[in-house]
């Protein structure tokens, strides 16, 4: 026998039951309007139900009352659409009938019942009945109101509405009654009172009558045939056994439901009772339908309107979130700066924030060694979801422990990889829960086998619930989900900008993209033509490879200047030498720079570095750089804050204009304008190419230095006399870099050099040899070489680093004096860092 449980209710088929309610008959033809199913017929037409089957429709309804169905099947809309025919002759005696027509799979459904003659005017009542319920003012009143206009169209003892919560268990939050009937106001009734599928039925017919319970189901015939006949949108569908027992405990007769449908979906019913028998008319019945879906209108409305207010506050808290982060990023990990923000639109009572594996806590949490336990839990979930329950212990059962102070919560997600969070956390709330009637089910053994049996007892029976939280609502989901959205924003220093702004970022983005493309296939060629150029200027090979070497490195530099992430104004004069030291040519070329010491803000030095670098390499291949010319470049600071760059070829070949527009010539002429909205002006003369360059003020940071009356100096070599005759440690993880490099520090004049991978292998080192002088790669693959640094340091012995991130590595505070050598590098790097190291141990030598 199969186990029961209360999914068992779930199971029933409640939408085919093979019968009616006697409160009318039923007709079931197909296109050709041949009967092909009835019901109950005797009382009403004088024909038992199976004397009907195989005959035409015509034969039994007069022609006026098929032609007017015909119509109405035509006006018939979507599959769960019902039309309705009031005081219709069918027969040609003297009853009319109210009718209800409406699909079932390929069979037409025809309802009908006797007519009374009191008939209402459905739409002027349902007006009447709207017009009160908008006068209303909060929420619990609609409802209230709801209660009693129902009541007053129905005539039933009780009505409830009946509000179903997140887990499907419903409360009644509000009533009208006859005077002397049990108020069930505030009264739970479990999710399993009302089985899921009766919720579907709910959602496709929003009007659900049981006129007497006592009734005697009408069978549909014929009772063998093989495919049911569904009766989800049918009125006299009958009542499920279970369900009518459920009636019975509860000492009603007849019972009403209408639908409350918000978004969609079932937020609530309106719930009738009566101790007998009752039956409203036709027309009541349709304008309680009418009524329940023009009220789930009104409330839907009334609900969004304070969602819309509520979330236009927690709007206002997202853009100040954004503003303040995004000028402070650090108060990400701040979780009580987090808890003083969002708390003012999520109200909870702890926040914890999991922000690159550190922790912060704030209000009422879990400690950190149970936060981070919970974060691996999240991190089960989807990546971009944000989570929430009531009850932590139900996903980490070592929760139950700490449920005092944080029974629930709402987790945001605010990165994919690695994770993380800003949690908040909701304390137990200690309540005690009103049911009607102990929800547990007794199993009872019938006929039909092992079922469920509805509970008789109804009387107000109250639980204790401990470890549980306040559910966050849909609303603050919502705004947990803007707000997730907010801080995604910021971790990826995205601020919000006006939309020009935002129009020239994508165009930014484009250029750079393409910019990249181009410098790599350039960088790339450019290399290959400096190895053949350089091949033919010398014949020794060590002065082939010192001068590639010379090359490739200050090309190294130049791509490092336009790659390094940059948060703060870099001066113009650094950006010029950079970019024309990797051209230069010590005694041919001369590059000289005039005007003030000036700085350039991040967002417009990319641009510039673009412009200048295409002007290098143009003045390079073509131009003054070319040849034994120079260039002058001279620059000034306008009374309105501008920048204007003259560019100056002298003495170079003879210039042409370039007979066709390639992407350098793009870049020279319309980034400057495009994206920082300055100028640029290029003129091809023949004794020299020039241009004029205009960076606005607002990209412009004047310092106090003084006026910058200079060549490009050539790359200084030195360090030699700290080196010579010493014992050398490398340290470096990279095979072949290392060898490079202990190529260097012989060259330099090292006499020994010892090669560590590790920080393990440099301790040995520095245990069993006698060591002069150190060259440390900073990065080492899973750890760097702090720990070698520290006990160099300590020891006195002097040393520098290496490093492969173009400077850009976070150094300790006490290694920020230490030199400083990007890769790659070669001896002439190497030279200029044992330089500036000799500076350092002995001042005077470099005070001239």
């Amino acid at each position: 026998m199969d186990a029961v449980d209360l999914t068992n209710c779930d199971r029933e088929p409640i939408h085919i039951p093979g019968n009616i309610q006697p409160i009318g008959f039923l007709i079931a033809v197909g296109a050709d309007w041949m009967i092909q199913r009835a019901a109950n017929t005797e009382p009403y037409l004088g024909i038992e139900p199976i004397g009907l089957l195989g005959r035409p429709l015509h034969d039994i309804f007069l022609p006026h009352a098929l032609n007017s169905l015909r119509a109405r099947v035509g006006s018939l809309r979507g599959d769960d659409a019902v039309e309705r025919l009031f005081s219709v002759k069918l027969i040609s005696d003297a009853k009319s009938f109210d009718v209800a027509i409406h699909f079932s799979g390929r069979s037409i459904i025809i309802e009908c019942e006797t007519a009374r003659g009191d008939e209402i005017e459905v739409s002027s009542l349902v007006r009447s009945m709207i017009t009160r319920i908008q006068s209303t003012e909060t929420i619990e009143n609609i409802l209230r109101e709801g209660a009693r206009q129902v009541r007053l169209l129905t005539g039933f003892d009780r009505v409830m509405v009946y509000r179903f919560g997140h887990t499907g268990s419903g409360e009644v939050v509000a009533e009208a009654l006859e005077p002397g009937i049990d108020s069930f106001l505030g009264l739970n009734f479990p999710a399993s009172d009302i089985p899921k599928q009766a919720r579907q039925l709910y959602l496709r017919n929003v009007f659900r009558i049981i006129a007497d319970v006592n009734d005697e189901p009408k069978a549909i015939e014929p009772v063998t045939q093989t495919e049911p006949l569904d009766l989800s949108l049918s009125l006299f569908r009958a009542v499920s056994p279970i369900h009518v027992e459920y009636l019975k405990n509860m000492g009603v007769r007849a019972s009403l439901s209408i639908s409350i449908i918000i978004d969609g979906k079932l937020w609530g019913l309106f719930a009738c009772h009566h101790y007998s028998p009752r039956l409203p008319s036709f027309a009541e019945r349709s304008a309680a339908e009418l009524f329940g879906q023009m009220f789930s209108l009104v409330l839907e409305s009334r609900l969004r309107s304070e969602i819309n207010a509520y979330e236009e506050k927690a709007r206002r808290v997202a853009d100040r979130l954004m503003a303040a982060a995004a000028r402070d990023t650090d108060r990400l990990t701040d979780a009580q700066w987090m808890g003083d923000l969002v708390l003012d639109a999520i109200p909870a009572d702890g926040v914890g924030v999991f922000v690159e594996d550190k922790i912060s806590l704030s209000g009422l949490t879990p400690n950190e060694d149970q936060f981070r336990r919970l974060a691996n839990v999240l991190n089960r979930g989807e990546a971009s979801q944000i989570f929430t329950t009531n009850r932590i212990s139900e996903i980490l059962p070592e929760a139950e422990e700490y449920s005092s102070r944080a029974a629930g919560l709402l987790a945001v997600p605010i990165s994919r990889r690695p994770r993380d969070y800003v949690v908040l956390f909701r304390g137990e709330r200690l309540r005690s829960v009103r049911w009607a009637g102990n929800q547990e089910k007794e199993i009872e053994y019938g006929p039909n086998g092992a079922r469920l049996t509805p509970r008789k007892s109804f009387e107000e029976w109250s639980e204790l619930v401990r470890g549980e939280a306040v559910p966050f609502s849909e609303a603050e989901m919502r705004v947990a989900d803007t707000l997730r959205s907010t801080l995604l924003e910021v971790v990826l220093r995205l601020t919000e900008a006006a939309s020009e702004d935002r129009r020239r970022a994508s165009e930014q983005q484009k250029l750079l993209i393409s910019e990249l493309n181009h410098r790599v296939r350039n960088i790339l060629a450019l290399i290959r033509a400096l190895v053949g150029q350089t091949s033919r200027e010398v014949d020794d090979v060590g002065a082939f490879i010192n001068t590639l070497d010379s090359r490739i490195q200050s090309l190294a530099r130049a791509h490092d200047q336009l790659t390094a992430d940059q948060w703060g104004p870099a001066r113009l004069e650094d950006l010029i030498a950079t970019e024309a030291k990797a051209y230069f040519q010590e005694e041919r070329q001369s590059v000289r720079m005039n005007g003030p010491d000036i700085a350039i803000m991040p967002d417009a030095f990319t641009v510039l570095a673009l412009v200048i670098h295409e002007l290098v390499t143009n003045a390079a291949k073509y131009g003054a750089l070319s040849d034994s010319g120079s260039v002058d470049v001279n620059w000034d600071v306008g009374e309105d804050g501008a920048l204007t760059i003259d560019w100056r070829e002298i003495g170079g070949p003879a210039v042409m204009p370039p007979k066709r527009r390639g992407f350098g010539t793009t870049v020279i002429d319309n980034s400057i304008p495009h994206e920082l909205g300055g100028e640029a002006q290029t003129f091809y003369k023949t004794a020299g190419f020039e241009g004029r360059f205009v960076i606005p003020g607002r990209y412009v940071v004047r310092s106090r230095g003084k006026e910058i009356h200079k060549a490009v100096p050539a790359n200084k070599a030195g360090g030699e006399a700290l080196i010579t005759g010493k014992h050398v440690l490398l340290v470096e993880d990279s095979a072949l870099i290392a060898l490079d490099a202990e190529d260097s520090l012989r060259e330099l004049g090292a006499a020994e050099v010892y090669l560590a991978a590790n920080n393990g292998n440099a301790a040995k080192v520095l245990e069993e040899r006698q060591i002069d002088l150190a060259v440390l790669d900073f990065n080492l693959g899973r750890e760097n070489s702090s720990p070698t640094a520290e006990k160099l340091m300590n020891a006195g012995i002097p040393f520098i680093f290496a490093s492969g991130y173009g400077g850009e590595d976070v150094m300790p505070e006490r290694f920020q004096h230490v030199p400083m050598i990007v890769k790659p590098y070669g001896t002439e790097q190497m030279g200029q860092a044992l330089a500036e190291l000799a500076v350092q141990k002995n001042p005077e030598a470099g005070s001239d």
